[in-house]
């Protein structure tokens, strides 16, 4: 991991050293606003006195102490691959490194496989200008932007081809992403980033490559020594994001999460929600940018960090590994057993309690996001005359937010949501 290589003498570590940001970038960024407290977050000692000796982990208490203050810095990675459903809490070390060694020899081999169609991939170095046409014919200048390599030959698969087709715009993305950290001057740790897009892309062809998969990449390759368990960390964030990012000729896959997110509006603030159909927002397309990269443009890289990983405590299902995995799941009667009710996240147990399952569009970002709407309902209503005010209104919360509190507020909406829509 990319880390902080010094401590503050008053005592606790400078977290923002964890990722550095380039002194020409330092006033372009959102300041950062998330600090490790004691008692609250998460440290590397309770992390590690959270495991049994043979390697089984208490979630209900890492979840209860990410709940409450977010995970230090040198220990994101290891925890995330829990929050995300890598691996299951209830298995040993052992078991862990057996399947974490699968995993690796499981990338390696699809990289492979990727390589040996463009051997850009793995070389350390990236495409950033197309290398076919749309009909699978070889484009010959871009050997010179991509490294020396050219199609030689017309491409006929069409696979093949869907997947030739988004590596430069991959390139383009990974050129642009998260420029102002001093981790990406490396331009090793922008082709691991590439890499992996390249991969997933190819396992992927039904969603394909979207723009903002690289911002939700990016932490994995900084949080990740190696790139296959930053590759096996994004593929499991992505199955509960994916759908955001299906688009097709007349509709996109995160206008279900608008659709929820303008009925929650509607049913607690009516009139922001009014005033907001009123200035042909009520589709709030508006929001795309938060639902899609999960508020990256809005907070810094450690605090949007924070917000992930609160955001994701609170929705832990201790079924996912099951669920990915394809296993039998082993906690189906968690809404009569209150010793396993805790094992679910905050948010995630209101589901459980009511025997609904709507996980792929009532997510807590969207809840998230209906709280930054309140916050800013007073400034909407009173000088919004059009879209662009919104727009520029909503702008202005970048370096602004506090992760913590917009959780916090979430989940009082989404409490009111349920209330007012039983009764309705």
């Amino acid at each position: 991991m990319f880390c902080c290589p010094y401590m503050w003498r008053s005592g606790g570590e400078d977290l923002q050293g964890f990722y550095p940001v380039r002194p020409e970038c330092q006033s372009d960024v959102p300041r950062t606003r998330f600090k490790s407290r004691a008692g609250k977050t998460l440290s590397a000692r309770r992390w590690h006195a959270a495991f049994t000796e043979d390697g089984h982990l208490d979630m209900e208490k890492v979840l209860r102490r990410i709940q409450r203050g977010g995970i230090h810095p040198s220990i994101k990675g290891a925890v995330w691959e829990f929050l995300s459903g890598c691996y299951d809490p209830d298995s040993t070390f052992d078991e862990r490194t057996k399947l974490r060694n699968q995993r690796r020899e499981q990338y390696g081999a699809w990289k492979e496989e990727c390589k040996n169609m463009v051997p850009v991939v793995g070389s350390g170095k990236y495409i950033t200008m197309a290398v076919v046409s749309e009909n699978g014919q070889p484009i010959e200048d871009s050997s010179v932007e991509n490294q020396g390599w050219v199609v030689k030959t017309a491409v006929t698969d069409e696979r093949i081809l869907q997947w030739m087709l988004s590596l430069h715009q991959i390139g383009l993305d990974v050129a642009r992403t998260d420029r102002y950290l001093s981790f990406y001057e490396n331009d090793i740790n922008q082709s691991k980033l590439w890499d992996v897009l390249a991969v997933y892309t190819w396992l992927n062809l039904d969603i394909g490559y979207v723009q903002g998969m690289n911002d939700i990449c990016s932490p994995m390759i900084i949080l990740f020594e190696d790139e296959a368990d930053a590759f096996w960390c994004f593929e499991r964030v992505m199955r509960r994001l994916r759908e955001n990012f299906r688009a097709t000729a007349t509709s996109m896959g995160v206008q279900t999460q608008l659709g929820v997110l303008s009925q929650v509006i509607k049913t607690v603030d009516p009139r922001l929600h009014q005033h907001l159909e009123d200035l042909d927002g009520g589709e709030y397309l508006f929001a795309i940018r938060m639902l899609m990269v999960l508020f990256r443009r809005e907070f810094s890289f450690l605090d949007a960090l924070y917000l992930w990983e609160l955001m994701w405590a609170m929705e832990y299902n201790p079924n996912m590994f099951a669920t990915y995995e394809e296993l039998e799941n082993r906690n189906n009667n968690a809404a009569d057993d209150p010793k396993l009710l805790k094992r679910y996240g905050k948010f995630e147990r209101k589901y459980v309690n009511s025997g609904k399952n709507e996980r792929h569009s009532n997510t807590i970002a969207v809840f998230v996001v209906a709280s930054v709407l309140q916050t800013k309902n007073k400034r909407l209503l009173k000088e919004a005359k059009g879209l662009d005010d919104v727009v520029q209104i909503l702008g202005d919360i970048a370096g602004n937010l506090d992760a913590k509190k917009a959780c916090k507020e979430a989940l009082k909406i989404h409490e009111k949501f349920l209330k007012k829509a039983n009764r309705q």
